[in-house]
């Protein structure tokens, strides 16, 4: 069985996450993270944007937005935010934005996965932009166990972990109410000499450091480029 799948109410994307789980989930604080390292007003694309958690009150920070995602159902919570149904390693808008956003740790997947991620990250992005990531804490490898803590009325329990070498398998319910839901996926650890060099593969370079703890961090191009032509996007 695959390392990402789900179970509970409503729609399971592919990747095993929760369509009415995630639509539960309120902002914890990212959009201030990165549109304090954007200039003003500056156009986002969000690669991976689910329900709209970031993307929406980056919007209400003055962002033109634009959101991508596999899952038609997660796209018809966005209410009104312009999104692309697609695959991140897939996509290509034909146009760039100010900046790409890829969160929610997803570059913290497979080498292979991450570095096709990265290519659309740089495909989309200005020669003056930004891409802003947001990865697992290194320490949390070798740190995660079985816990449980409760937020904003949403039981989180760390049901298993499971290390595979470097990778981490995690299985975790979510529990709201009555209602739960669990979701199993697979981390992978990105150290600083793999991130630089996959980053270079995909012509980008680090910038800089956008929290304490590092989870948070920016990269810009290397060299400019010029975007290829737009093939016909799948809008939600």
């Amino acid at each position: 069985m695959s390392p990402y799948h789900g179970s509970g109410p409503g729609e399971i994307t592919p990747d095993g996450c929760a369509v009415e789980f995630y639509d539960l989930l309120p902002p914890m604080g990212e959009a201030e993270i990165v549109h304090a390292a954007l200039p003003a007003g500056a156009s986002i694309l969000e690669l991976g944007c689910g329900t709209g958690r970031i993307l929406r009150p980056l919007a209400d920070l003055g962002h033109p937005v634009m959101g991508v995602d596999e899952s038609p159902a997660m796209l018809e919570r966005l209410g009104e935010l312009p999104a692309v149904r697609d695959r991140i390693e897939t996509v290509r808008l034909g146009r760039v934005f100010d900046a790409v956003l890829l969160a929610s740790t997803m570059i913290n997947t497979d080498p292979a996965q991450r570095r096709a991620f990265l290519r659309t990250c740089r495909e989309h992005l200005a020669p003056n932009g930004t891409a802003v990531f947001q990865r697992t804490a290194p320490d949390w490898f070798d740190t995660a166990q079985p816990t449980a803590h409760e937020h904003d009325g949403i039981r989180r329990v760390v049901r298993e972990v499971h290390r595979d070498g470097p990778c981490v398998d995690v299985v975790i319910d979510y529990h709201v109410g009555e209602r739960t839901w669990t979701h199993a996926f697979s981390r992978h650890p990105v150290d600083g000499a793999e991130l630089a060099g996959d980053l270079a593969e995909a012509d980008l370079t680090l910038g800089r450091w956008l929290t304490d703890d590092r989870t948070w961090f920016t990269a810009t191009p290397r060299t400019p480029r010029t975007p290829r032509t737009p093939r016909t996007p799948r809008t939600h």
